[in-house]
C-alpha cells in the first residue's frame, strides 16, 4: 500500500506540471496577443489608406481624378472613419474581448476583397451616363460606388478605439497605451499610402491591391480568432479567407472598361489609358473617363478634322513665315507634333508630356517616332521654368479630360510662356467649351490679355473646343486674313478656310486667373452640370 504522503507528493507534482503548462500556454497566448494586436492595428492603418488610394484608382477610369472626385473620396472616407471611431468605442465597452476585435477585422478584410467586384456594375453605369451627359445616372454610379466603402472603412475605424480598450491595464497608463496604438495606426497609414502608390498598384494593379490588403487582414484575424477561441470555431472566418484567396486566383482580371475597338489599355501613376481603333480607320487615344480623345492617328492622313488641325494656323497670326520650332505642352500621343512635322518639314519640336506611359503609347501605337521630336516626360510649367529655349510657337493642349491643370491657366504661367517666345512668336491654347457656354474660353482669353498685347479666339465646328491664340507683338485680324490668303500648302489652306470665318479678336477683361486664385475646376464643373441639365 502506497503511503499517503507519497500520493500527495505525486499529486502535487502533477498539479505543478499542469500549472506550469497552463502558465506557459497563457504566456504564449499573451505573447501572441501582444505581438498580433499591435501588428493588426498597424495593418488596419495601412489598409485604411490603401483603400482610400484604391478608391481613386477604381473611380478614375470612369470619373477622372479631379479635385472634386478627391474631395468626395476623402470626405466620405473621413465620415466613415468617424462613424467607426464612435461605434468602435461603444462596441469595445460592451464586449471587450480580443476575439471580437479579430472578428471585426476579418469582416473588414473580406469586405475590402469583394469591394472592387461589387463596384463594377455601378461603375459600368457611368459609361452611358457620360456618353449622354445623364446627370442622374452619373450621380447614381458615383454615389453607389462610394457607398460600398462604408462597411470596410467603418469597421477599420473601429479598430483603434477597440484595441485601446482591450490593451489598457490601468488608468495611469491609458494615455501611453492610446498614444502607442494611434502611432502604430498612423505609421501603418503612412506605409499604406506610399506602399500602395509605389509598390502595390505597380505590381498587382487596382483590384490586386484590394485583394492584397484583404488577404493580409484575414490571415491575421483568423490567426487571432483561432488562438482566442479554437481552430474549429475559426472555420467560418477561415472560409472567408479561402473565398478571397479563390477570388484572387480565379477572378478575371479582364478589361477595366469595355470599349469597342479596344487595342490596348493600361494604368499609370497618372492616368488610365486606352488605345481604340474606330470603324473609320482612326486610332484614338483616350485617358481617364474617356469621353474625349487626346490624340488621333491615321498613317495615310495629315489632318484629322479635330482641334489639333487649328494649331497649324496659329503662327500666321503673327508672321507670314513658317515657324522654325515648336514647344508642345501636352504632347499626348503626338497628333499636333506629327502635323507640324509633316507640314513644316521636320522642324525641331520639344514635346512635353507629364505621363511617361502616354509617351510610350504614342511611340508604340501612334507612329510618334519622328527624329525631329524630343519627347520629355515633365510638367509643362516646370519645363518652361527650367529647360525651355526660345520658340516661334508654344502650343498648349494639356487637358486631363475634362479638366485643364490650373497652374497652366494663370497670369504667372503665361508670363513664363511669354518669356520663351521669339519676337514673332505665338501661344496657342486649346480650351474646351459647351455649344453655348464660352465661360472657360473667355476666362482664359481674359487672363492671357493681361500678358499679351493681342489675343484671338477660333471656334472649332465641333462646338466643343476653341483655340485661343496670343501674339508676342501687337497684331491685327486683317493682317492674319491677308497672310492666310497667301498660303500655298494644301493642308494649311484647308485649315485656314476653316479658321477664317470663325476667328475673332478677344475683348474679355474678366475673370483673370492667378496662381493664388484660379477656380478652373469649379468653372468646368458648373459648365458640365449646366450642359447635363440642358441649361
Amino acid at each position: 500500500m502506497t503511503p499517503p504522503f507519497t500520493v500527495s507528493l505525486v499529486c502535487d507534482s502533477l498539479n505543478a506540471i499542469q500549472t506550469r503548462r497552463v502558465q506557459e500556454w497563457m504566456r504564449r497566448k499573451i505573447a501572441l496577443k501582444n505581438f498580433l494586436l499591435p501588428t493588426l492595428v498597424f495593418l488596419c492603418g495601412a489598409a485604411t489608406m490603401g483603400v482610400e488610394m484604391g478608391a481613386s484608382r477604381l473611380l478614375r477610369p470612369f470619373f477622372g481624378d479631379s479635385i472634386l472626385v478627391w474631395a468626395n473620396i476623402i470626405g466620405l472616407i473621413l465620415i466613415y472613419l468617424t462613424l467607426g471611431y464612435y461605434l468602435g468605442g461603444r462596441w469595445a465597452d460592451r464586449d471587450p474581448r480580443a476575439v471580437t476585435l479579430y472578428r471585426i477585422i476579418a469582416v473588414a478584410g473580406f469586405a475590402i476583397g469583394v469591394l472592387p467586384y461589387l463596384a463594377r456594375p455601378f461603375l459600368q453605369l457611368a459609361i452611358p451616363a457620360l456618353e449622354t451627359f445623364d446627370a442622374g445616372l452619373g450621380f447614381a454610379s458615383f454615389a453607389g460606388s462610394l457607398v460600398l466603402f462604408v462597411l470596410p472603412v467603418t469597421l477599420l475605424g473601429c479598430v483603434s478605439p477597440f484595441a485601446i480598450r482591450i490593451s489598457t491595464r490601468a488608468v495611469a497608463s491609458s494615455g501611453t497605451t492610446a498614444g502607442k496604438l494611434y502611432a502604430l495606426s498612423t505609421a501603418g497609414s503612412i506605409a499604406g499610402t506610399f506602399g500602395s502608390v509605389f509598390v502595390l498598384f505597380q505590381v498587382f494593379g487596382t483590384r490586386g491591391t484590394f485583394l492584397a490588403f484583404s488577404l493580409t487582414l484575414l490571415i491575421g484575424a483568423v490567426a487571432g480568432i483561432a488562438r482566442e477561441w479554437s481552430i474549429v470555431r475559426a472555420w467560418k472566418y477561415l472560409a472567408l479567407l479561402i473565398a478571397i484567396a479563390l477570388l484572387a486566383a480565379l477572378g478575371s482580371s479582364g478589361g477595366v472598361k469595355a470599349a469597342p475597338g479596344l487595342v490596348y489599355e493600361t494604368e499609370s501613376p497618372y492616368n488610365y489609358i486606352q488605345v481604340i481603333d474606330d470603324p473609320n480607320g482612326w486610332r484614338l487615344l483616350t485617358v481617364n473617363e474617356g469621353q474625349a480623345y487626346q490624340s488621333a492617328y491615321r498613317a495615310d492622313r495629315v489632318l484629322t478634322g479635330g482641334i489639333w488641325d487649328l494649331f497649324l494656323i496659329a503662327p500666321y497670326f503673327a508672321t507670314p513665315d513658317a515657324p522654325r520650332n515648336l514647344l508642345m505642352i501636352g504632347l499626348a500621343a503626338g497628333t499636333t507634333a506629327r502635323e507640324y512635322s509633316l507640314v513644316h518639314h521636320a522642324l525641331p519640336i520639344d514635346g512635353v508630356e507629364l505621363d511617361p506611359a502616354i509617351i510610350a503609347v504614342g511611340q508604340e501605337y501612334f507612329g510618334m517616332t519622328q527624329p525631329n521630336l524630343r519627347a520629355v516626360a515633365d510638367d509643362g510649367r516646370k519645363f518652361l521654368q527650367t529647360r525651355a529655349g526660345q520658340y516661334d510657337v508654344i502650343a498648349i493642349d494639356a487637358y486631363r479630360q475634362p479638366y485643364i491643370p490650373f497652374h497652366l491657366t494663370t497670369v504667372e504661367f503665361f508670363r513664363a510662356a511669354h518669356a520663351h517666345l521669339t519676337p514673332h512668336g505665338v501661344v496657342a491654347l486649346n480650351a474646351a467649351r459647351a455649344p453655348r457656354d464660352y465661360r472657360l474660353a473667355d476666362a482664359l482669353a481674359a487672363t492671357m490679355r493681361q500678358v499679351f498685347p493681342t489675343v484671338y479666339l477660333i471656334d472649332h465646328p465641333n462646338d466643343a473646343n476653341t483655340l485661343i491664340v496670343a501674339t508676342f507683338a501687337p497684331t491685327t485680324l486683317a493682317d492674319f486674313h491677308a497672310r492666310a490668303a497667301q498660303l500655298t500648302d494644301p493642308n494649311l489652306r484647308i485649315v485656314a478656310a476653316q479658321a477664317l470665318p470663325r476667328a475673332r479678336l478677344a475683348t474679355q477683361d474678366t475673370p483673370v486667373f492667378t496662381d493664388d486664385h484660379a477656380p478652373v475646376e469649379n468653372l468646368i464643373n458648373d459648365i458640365i452640370l449646366r450642359y447635363a441639365l440642358g441649361n
